[in-house]
């Protein structure tokens, strides 16, 4: 009893000490702090639906990026597969008259086998992760310009729109599937083997291949992984927005690499913070609200989203340093803080 209840305490002591909390605590705050500066009308039940509605795109986005951080990759086409996939499902369902199910599940599975692709090149050539990805964004925005022009594609499945705006108890359904792909992904990472491997392989790939892990295997997986995030993310997306066009997806770059790395997840590999992550998307999220609801100059958000990225970015490179100095090893971490 003494036992797990030391257990349970330092578990408490790590979890309130940990950037998941901190986050946290600036979510609810912040929060408060719109609901009071907008005389209680962030706190209604109709700016409370659009606020999560508009959420559930970053955190799923966010997620993508995190999967292919945690072997040491970086995945730049996420904005432009995300655009390409929302467009495709768009000109599916508008154009050809494809069914709203079909199409979604068409996009989702065009924009997982780019992944694949995508990561089996990466493993066959061995040139850089940043590099391939950086060919695969211009490739796919030709791609969707291809697909809708200058136009706007708005003529698509009614029962898909609904789905969009459906929010019983003032809780987006899609925001709600954005939660549980955060779920899904939590438990994939933390409770099954092949997570534990892609966190093995990000971590130290010498030991991970001194233990029988293939890492090329893990970069493939992790890839692949990270495009169905983001094709479920262009689901979400087409179904919260009036229509599709070139646009969609080009303003997903740099909230998919702020929120995982404001979240606790390190750039080098080894570490996820699903929670983090969600959390992080949060605090963008209220930054674009309160830049909306004061009509502040949009580009001081990536501005700021910018400047916290990088500070974080360089705090962990001095926390490192500091331990490296010590003559400590920051161990890998697979927490919810995910914090190395």
């Amino acid at each position: 009893m003494t036992t797990l209840r030391d257990t349970s305490e330092a578990v408490l002591r790590r979890f309130s000490q940990s950037t998941t909390m901190t986050l946290l605590c600036v979510v609810v705050v912040g929060y408060m702090a719109l609901g009071i500066a907008s005389s209680g009308s962030f706190l209604e039940g109709s700016s409370l639906r659009t606020f999560l509605q508009y959420l559930a795109t970053p955190i799923v986005i966010g997620l993508a990026q995190m999967v292919a951080l945690c072997v040491g990759q970086l995945n730049l086409a996420v904005g432009a597969l995300g655009g390409f996939t929302a467009c495709l499902m768009g000109v599916l369902m508008a154009d050809h008259g494809v069914p709203a199910f079909v199409a979604v599940l068409t996009g989702v599975a065009t924009a997982t086998l780019i992944g694949l692709v995508t990561g089996v090149f990466i493993v066959a050539t061995r040139i850089n992760g940043f590099i391939v990805t950086l060919g695969t964004m211009t490739v796919l925005l030709g791609a969707q310009y291809r697909l809708s022009g200058t136009r706007t594609i708005d003529g698509y499945s009614a029962a898909l729109r609904d789905l969009g705006r459906s929010a019983p108890l003032n809780i987006p359904l899609v925001f709600l599937t954005g939660l549980a792909a955060a779920a899904l992904l939590a438990g994939f990472m933390y409770r099954t083997v092949p997570g534990r491997r892609l966190l093995a392989a990000g971590g130290n790939p010498l030991a991970a291949r001194l233990s029988g892990i293939s890492t090329d295997r893990q970069i493939v997986v992790a890839h692949t992984l990270s495009a169905l995030l983001v094709g479920i993310a262009a689901a979400l997306a087409t179904a919260s927005l009036p229509g599709v066009n070139r646009s969609v997806g080009g303003d997903w770059l740099l909230p998919s690499f702020a929120a995982p790395i404001i979240g606790g997840v390190a750039l080098t590999g080894g570490s996820v913070a699903v929670l983090g992550t969600v959390l992080a998307a949060f605090v963008m999220r209220l930054i674009d609200t309160t830049r909306a609801q004061f009509s502040l100059d949009p580009s001081w958000v990536n501005f700021l989203i910018g400047l916290v990225v990088l500070g974080t970015v360089v705090g962990g490179r001095i926390h490192q340093t500091h331990l490296e100095k010590k003559g400590r090893t920051p161990a890998l971490s697979t927490t919810a803080g995910g914090t190395p």
